[in-house]
């Protein structure tokens, strides 16, 4: 059975139609992946207002992890549209924002009592961790890393590291925010081993206290544990368990930003596990909801409880309707199994992606951590020098062919796989079949196989 089915080309009739309307009445800010309007979604598939059905591996840039239109999701919202829609917490409480609290100081790492806020967005949820960080330790500055990124607003803008198309003409951004070193081993100097480049970052954070900032003005260090619009670049063990040592050394707040990496994406429920380190805070959104906007902070209760009365909050943070949904992710996640799924989807990209890389010269680097993947493009294996116009050109081929995919990464030449992880084996086994075809078609420079 093929579920791809490609009736017309990207944009169809309708599709172009509704393209018009979008342009004349739509700021052109927003950027758009695929050149075509959504009619139906489930599980993996997505279907166009032409009739196209795609397989989509992008799941809205990891938002969809329990797929499109889950129907436990669908079911709880629905139920709670007849109670009521919305009440604001900070007007008449409800339960469901306390359930899902609960829930999260559950789940995440750590035995010791945890809190939770919720807020709309990733960028919200950001903006509020570092408030608290800044209440609790009453210091000010923000560290944050090399490619990271953390939202579109003032402060999480300027904690991003990526200009274009994030930070471009939007200065002057905000003040006490600093920039230090991730490891990025794929394109570490000549020479250095990946052990060598953990310890000369971590040494240049101490480095940092003594001639940038000193560490008692510091109110928290904000990373991810996995790079997201970086490229899915994954640290060492070493470097994560130094930076928190740290951390600890100071008494610097530890921000893990799981907005992209959590909920089973990584092959465990947050990434931060696998790196044997308990973080102080961390931030959540995308998959949390299940396409509904909900964000949370959660973390250590002496730290969440700085803030005093009325000094966080917002009209929409944790909706009812967001809540209900992010209660039942979570047991979707528990109940199929999808942190076991996770390694297993895995497993069959990081071996279909290695053996491309065997054969195309033009891939220089496969990584991930569950079913967080990348490829990278290069346009020579060994000057390393990025392709972002190839690696648009394979997504726009896929597209055509029914096949959602994003880039990634400082240059843009990486494609990332974001699949909703209750995609089931042959759906799987579809899309890397299309994207193989496409990579065939583009990639005729055969590659070095290494010893």
């Amino acid at each position: 059975m093929n579920y791809i089915q490609m009736k017309t080309s990207i944009p169809g009739p309708k599709a172009q139609a509704l393209l018009k309307r979008k342009e004349e009445f739509v700021a052109r800010g927003p950027f758009n992946t695929v050149r075509s309007f959504a009619e139906y979604g489930e599980g993996a598939l997505l279907t166009d207002i032409d009739g196209n059905t795609f397989l989509d591996f992008a799941g809205a840039i990891g938002t969809l992890n329990v797929g499109h239109c889950h129907p436990q999701v669908v079911r709880a919202v629905k139920k709670q549209l007849d109670k009521y829609i919305h009440t604001c917490f900070n007007v008449m409480m409800y339960e469901p924002y306390v359930a899902l609290a609960e829930a999260l100081a559950r789940i995440t790492p750590g035995s010791h009592p945890k809190k939770a806020f919720f807020a709309n967005s990733g960028a919200e949820a950001v903006e509020n961790a570092i408030k608290i960080a800044k209440k609790y330790t009453g210091r000010k500055g923000i560290i944050s890393f090399e490619r990271g990124y953390h939202g579109r607003t003032l402060l999480t803008m300027s904690l991003t590291s990526k200009v274009k198309p994030y930070k471009y003409q939007f200065g002057p951004f905000a003040p006490e925010t600093f920039r230090a070193g991730y490891p990025y081993y794929y394109r570490k100097p000549e020479g250095m081993t990946n052990e060598q480049l953990d310890h000369e970052l971590l040494q240049q954070l101490e480095t940092f206290f003594l001639s940038e900032a000193p560490a008692d003005e510091i109110a928290a260090v904000i990373i991810e544990p996995v790079q997201g619009e970086g490229g899915f670049i994954v640290p060492s063990v070493t470097f994560m368990q130094g930076l928190k040592k740290i951390c600890e050394k100071y008494g610097i707040v530890f921000i893990a930003d799981e907005i992209q990496t959590g909920f089973a994406r990584t092959g465990s429920m947050f990434a931060i596990e696998q790196f044997g380190v308990i973080p102080d805070l961390m931030t959540l959104s995308k998959s949390l909801g299940a396409g509904l906007p909900i964000a949370a902070v959660v973390g250590r209760s002496e730290i969440m409880d700085a803030p005093g009365s009325g000094e966080i909050g917002g009209t929409y943070g944790g909706s009812p309707l967001g809540c209900v949904a992010a209660m039942e992710v979570i047991n979707i996640i528990e109940e199929e199994g999808l942190v076991e799924r996770s390694k297993q989807i895995g497993h069959v990209l990081m071996s279909r992606f290695r053996s491309w890389q065997q054969q195309f010269a033009q891939i220089g680097d496969v990584r991930g951590l569950g079913a967080m993947v990348a490829m990278e493009f290069v346009k020579d294996r060994n000057t390393k020098e990025p392709d972002k116009e190839l690696t648009a050109k394979i997504i726009e081929a896929a597209q055509q062919r029914g096949l959602i995919l994003l880039n990634a990464g400082l240059y843009g030449n990486c494609i990332r796989i974001l699949v909703p992880l209750v995609i089931t084996d042959e759906q799987l086994e579809e899309g890397l079949d299309v994207l193989e075809s496409v990579l065939i078609n583009f990639l005729s420079q055969p590659a070095e196989i290494e010893n």
